[in-house]
């Protein structure tokens, strides 16, 4: 998956890409795809499963299974309050980017 450079504007719904460091072995690895109001606030959301923790294996498996979804931002590394690594990126639909 590569990065296309595109940023919402006011108004706009967005789309934000999570993936997670399986920190706490719980075994459950997955990406989220987040569409988020102007002011970040939760709308819906989907995931799906992959074999490895991180961006690469969340590019590799986001690629085969929304092939038309875009990741328009380099991943962010963040750690959650109870100490979990996880990554996000701004993404779009390809038919969006324009």
């Amino acid at each position: 998956m590569t990065s296309t450079a595109r940023t919402a504007t006011a108004g706009e719904h967005r789309m934000t890409l999570t993936c997670y460091n399986d920190t706490f072995g719980y075994g459950w690895r997955h990406v989220d795809l987040f569409t988020r109001d102007a002011s970040g606030r939760e709308l819906n959301w989907v995931h799906w499963t992959v074999p490895a923790d991180g961006p690469d294996a969340a590019d590799a498996v986001t690629a085969r299974v929304e092939p038309t979804l875009r990741r328009t931002s380099d991943w962010r590394h963040k750690v959650s309050a109870g100490g979990m690594d996880y990554w996000e990126a701004d993404a779009v639909w390809a038919d969006d980017v324009g």
